[in-house]
């Protein structure tokens, strides 16, 4: 499952989803938001998406992590909107039999996520400025 969210992100429930009876470990990547990027102070940010897009190509990426990493389940969850310094941005979570492919599946699938679903990011600073920032 992968979605976008205005509302904080439920770690405890999206944990639930993953738990299966065939798995032996679960790994998974909290992304908060921080208070610097590219040597400025931030303030907040602002996440903006395409959201049948991003949907669509967020279950692609999940497939194609199911089929290459032998895994039970896999979540992904971004939020959207205006997030604070601390906020949770962005969750994902594996479970799998062995916790080797729950690890290379969890970063196979943040990794994709930052590259192709369209998500874009606009930082405010100290400074009263903003602006659009590449995704990493």
């Amino acid at each position: 499952m992968f979605a976008l969210s205005q509302q904080p992100i439920n770690a405890q429930s999206l944990r639930q989803q993953c738990q299966d009876p065939q798995a032996g470990g679960f790994v998974c990547f909290e992304g908060w938001v921080r208070d610097h990027n590219q040597g400025k102070s931030v303030t907040r940010l602002a996440y903006e998406a395409y959201p049948a897009l991003a949907k669509s190509e967020g279950e692609r990426i999940l497939a194609e992590a199911r089929q290459r990493f032998d895994i039970v389940q896999a979540v992904c969850v971004h939020r959207v909107g205006m997030l604070d310094i601390g906020d949770m941005a962005v969750w994902v979570g594996v479970s799998a039999a062995h916790r080797d492919a729950a690890f290379k599946a969890c970063r196979y699938i943040l990794d994709e996520v930052k590259s192709r679903v369209p998500i874009w990011k606009n930082e405010s600073w100290t400074d009263g400025e903003s602006g659009w920032v590449e995704q990493e």
